[in-house]
């Protein structure tokens, strides 16, 4: 036996043991397991999960955003008809609505198709490769990315981001949207001193062109849909909804009014997320079963 021989037969039997250390493959995407998906990592490769507990809000559990609603539901519907349709972004106030209208919509919908793919925004990075498992799928798949926002030290997945929303040399899927919610509008983080156009920042001989393309991310999104604080009578109204929901009766919905605005305040927020806690918390103390319907 030669010697190239003999180094070819050592390499082979490495590689053996090398792939014996590593975790198996992930196994194939089970699609009739669950209406709702995850992305996870391993450290060999990306892979497709089912949720086995599906959270089964509606959207007549939200309250206070019908506009809200109503936009959202109108551009999923056309997606799941197979009609033209924007991706969009939810942005504006926390608690008030904008991961459970995303939520809700799936819950609608997912009789006709449509399918829900989470995916955490460190991840992002691989979206071309949630593209290409999910081409050809004959459901309609909305891939959600919840609370999103970029830091300086994140421009990866914000490019990767940029790319599917825009298409590159290859068109995106015709069976994916992309829905992300975020706290504020621009996803980029923005400084005073990029907006001195007169003035050189460092080695950046354009600083105005660094705003626009921080900007720019958000312009992808073909639906924007804004979220703002509720008032004290919307509060309430939700307040109200969710202890029905619990099994409160109304005499205990009317008497519950002063401690809902108390929690509030000591919250500092008069959100949906805050009613649905405190209704929580009051139904578990008094007479309802305490048994959401979420």
């Amino acid at each position: 036996m030669s010697e190239l021989d003999r180094l070819i037969k050592r390499g082979e039997a490495l590689l053996e043991r090398l792939e014996a250390l590593l975790p198996p493959a992930p196994p194939p995407v089970d699609w009739k397991a669950s209406i709702a998906f995850r992305w996870r990592k391993t450290s060999r490769a990306g892979f497709i999960q089912p949720v086995r507990n599906v959270h089964r809000i509606r959207l007549s559990d939200l309250q206070g955003v019908d506009s809200q609603k109503a936009l959202i539901e109108q551009n999923t519907r056309q997606f799941v008809e197979g009609r033209a349709a924007n991706n969009a972004l939810l942005t504006g106030a926390r608690g008030t609505g904008k991961s459970s209208i995303v939520k809700a919509v799936r819950n609608k919908f997912h009789g006709q198709g449509l399918r829900l793919i989470e995916v955490e925004k460190h991840d992002l990075v691989d979206l071309p490769d949630i593209v290409d498992q999910v081409a050809g799928r004959p459901e309609r798949f909305v891939l959600f990315c919840d609370d999103l926002s970029f830091e300086l030290s994140e421009a990866p997945g914000y490019k990767a981001l940029k790319v599917v929303l825009d298409g590159s040399i290859a068109a995106t899927s015709e069976n994916l949207l992309i829905y992300a919610t975020s706290n504020r509008r621009h996803l980029m983080p923005e400084y005073m001193q990029e907006n001195l156009e007169t003035k050189y920042l460092g080695d950046e001989i354009h600083p105005g062109e660094t705003v626009e393309e921080k900007i720019s991310l958000s312009e992808r999104f073909g639906l924007w849909v804004s979220f703002y604080p509720f008032d004290q009578d919307a509060y309430l109204d939700i307040v109200a909804h969710w202890l029905r929901e619990l099994g409160c009766p109304e005499t205990g919905i009317r008497e519950s009014r002063q401690e809902a605005l108390q929690w509030a305040l000591q919250r500092g927020s008069r959100s949906g997320r805050v009613a649905w806690q405190f209704a929580r918390d009051y139904a578990g103390r008094s007479s309802g079963d305490g048994k959401a319907k979420r």
